[in-house]
C-alpha cells in the first residue's frame, strides 16, 4: 500500500464509519474502494469485516457516552444476528452483480420507507415502545435473518435493522442507532472468524480502514445524540436515495 492509497483508505474510512454509524451504506463505498485497490471481492469483503468491527466498538461506546442504550434487549438481538451470520458468511449465492446492485437499490428504498414516513405520527407526539415479551420474541426471531444478510454481505444492513427495531420495536432514531451499532458488533465477530479462517483478509488495508472508521464512527455517534431523530431521519433519506441511484445506474 503506497502513500496514494492510504490517504484514499483513511478517508473512505472515515466516511464510511460515520455513515454505517448515523444511518448505513457504508460499506457500499468501502468494498468498492478496496476491490479497486486490486483486492478480490470476497478479500474485500473479509478485509472490511476489521473495520465494521472497531467502529462499532467505538460507536457503542460513543453512544454509551451520551446515555443512550438498548441493553439487554440488543444483546439479546446480538446473540440470535450472531448465528444468523455463521450462516450468512458461508453462503455463496449465483447471481450477477448487476441484478443483486439493483435489487439491493430497491432494498433500500423499501426498508427504510415506513420509519421515515411515520405517517401515523403527529408532530410533536411521540409513539410508546413495544417491549412486551411478544415483541421481543418478534425481534429476536428476526435478527435471526437480518443476521445471515449481514454475515454473508453486510452492505446495507444498517437501514434494515433501522426498519426492524422501529417498525416492531417503536424506538426512536437514536435509539435504534444505538441498538444497531451493538448488534453488529456482536454478529460481526463470527463472520470476521470465518473470514481470518479462510485467509480471506489483508490486514495493513484492514487496520488503517479501521482507525479512520472508528474515528467516524465516534463523530457520528455523538452527533446523532446531539442532533436528534428528525436530523437522523434526513440524513438517512439523502444517503439512502443517493446510494440507491449508485446501484441502479452506476454499478459498475
Amino acid at each position: 500500500m503506497d502513500l496514494f492509497e492510504g490517504i484514499i483508505i483513511v478517508i473512505v474510512g472515515f466516511i464510511s464509519g460515520f455513515l454505517n454509524t448515523v444511518a448505513g451504506g457504508g460499506s457500499l463505498i468501502a468494498l468498492p474502494v478496496l476491490i479497486f485497490m486490486g483486492l478480490p471481492p470476497a478479500v474485500a469483503n473479509g478485509t472490511n469485516r476489521i473495520a465494521i468491527f472497531s467502529q462499532n466498538i467505538v460507536a457503542v461506546a460513543g453512544f454509551k457516552s451520551r446515555g443512550v442504550t438498548a441493553f439487554p434487549y440488543s444483546l439479546w438481538l446480538g446473540i440470535s444476528a450472531l448465528f444468523g451470520a455463521i450462516i450468512g458468511a458461508k453462503i455463496a449465492v449465483d447471481i450477477s452483480g448487476e441484478l443483486f446492485n439493483r435489487i439491493l437499490a430497491v432494498v433500500l428504498i423499501l426498508a427504510v420507507l415506513y420509519p421515515l414516513i411515520e405517517h401515523r405520527r403527529q408532530p410533536g407526539t411521540t409513539v410508546p415502545e413495544r417491549m412486551s415479551g411478544k415483541f421481543q420474541v418478534i425481534g429476536v426471531a428476526a435478527f435471526f435473518f437480518i443476521g445471515i444478510y449481514g454475515g454473508f454481505i453486510q452492505a446495507g444492513v444498517g437501514f434494515i435493522i433501522i426498519s426492524a427495531l422501529t417498525i416492531i420495536n417503536r424506538f426512536t432514531l437514536v435509539k435504534t442507532n444505538s441498538a444497531k451499532v451493538f448488534v453488529i458488533m456482536v454478529y460481526t465477530v463470527s463472520a470476521l472468524v470465518i473470514f481470518i479462517v479462510e485467509d480471506k483478509i489483508v490486514w495493513l488495508f484492514g487496520i488503517v480502514l479501521a482507525v479512520s472508521s472508528s474515528a467516524g464512527s465516534w463523530i457520528g455517534s455523538r452527533l446523532s445524540v446531539k442532533k436528534g431523530d428528525n436530523w437522523i431521519r434526513g440524513f438517512i433519506i439523502v444517503t439512502v436515495i443517493g446510494l440507491a441511484v449508485k446501484l441502479w445506474f452506476f454499478d459498475r
